[in-house]
């Protein structure tokens, strides 16, 4: 699609949750770039003040930004009053908590915040703005999943499992939407250069995962998105050759595979 044509389908306003680093930031420049006005929600209130300043300064877009702790018991009520009286075109889901650690040795309150913020945020963004987007006749919404959704892995256990509900919900809202003009998208990534990956993962192993830019991953998404090539995308000629293989596999012998490059990197 070209510039008018994006923002006609997936405009005029974009809601980005998990804007104020990382691949959520990168999310919102590519559709300010792309001429979307942009609700940037996330926790950290500077930060979060701070991208939708360079949003507008950058692009000319409006740029809103909203504190918002994904995990609230309230968060639907919540996510109600940031959209009301904006025209929303488009959902971009990353906001994500993980915990790099043996399940048991996590506390049950790690594990609780990554079902919030991985699942119960996604079902209750998704249920404040499918109506909307279904009674529009266009639109769409883009769930990041990851690559460790394909199977179990060691140290990662709700986070993987997280994902692979996000993948599945995302394959589930792409079956029920597609004749209503709205466009739903697992993106299921590898690893990317966020600061939550430089911050977890040892400077000296980094690279061995080959990990993407944040910037690469949202174009290549927001690419796919455009050309209706839901519901599964994995952003990555490497990581797509990956999916490709493993899934010549059984599941016990992905899960072995991939819990032993889980625990190269971090232990």
């Amino acid at each position: 699609m070209n510039r008018t044509d994006f923002r006609h389908t997936f405009g005029p306003w974009a809601v980005v949750a998990g804007a104020s680093e990382g691949l959520g930031r990168a999310y919102a420049e590519a559709l300010a770039a792309r001429g979307l006005d942009i609700l940037l929600l996330a926790r950290r209130g500077e930060p979060l003040k701070a991208v939708a300043t360079a949003l507008r300064s950058a692009h000319g877009v409006a740029a809103h930004p909203v504190v918002l702790d994904l995990a609230a018991d309230d968060v639907e009520a919540q996510l109600r009053a940031a959209v009301a009286g904006r025209d929303v075109g488009l959902l971009v889901y990353d906001a994500a908590a993980t915990r790099i650690q043996p399940f048991a040795d996590a506390p049950l309150d790690a594990h609780r915040r990554i079902v919030d913020v991985n699942c119960r945020g996604p079902v209750a963004a998704c249920h404040v703005l499918v109506p909307r987007l279904r009674a529009r006749g266009r639109g769409g919404i883009v769930l990041m999943s990851s690559m460790s959704s394909l199977q179990g892995s060691a140290l990662i256990a709700s986070y993987a499992a997280s994902k692979a509900f996000n993948t599945i919900l995302a394959e589930s809202l792409w079956e029920e939407l597609r004749h209503d003009g709205v466009h739903v998208l697992a993106s299921i990534a590898g690893a990317v250069s966020t600061p939550s990956y430089r911050q977890n993962t040892p400077a000296d192993k980094q690279r061995k995962a080959m990990p993407m830019t944040p910037e690469a991953v949202a174009a290549q998404t927001l690419d796919a998105l455009a050309r209706g090539r839901g519901p599964r995308f994995v952003p990555g000629r490497i990581n797509r050759l990956v999916y490709v293989l493993s899934g010549l596999f059984g599941s016990r012998a992905r899960t072995r595979f991939f819990s032993r490059a889980t625990r190269d990197l971090y232990g």
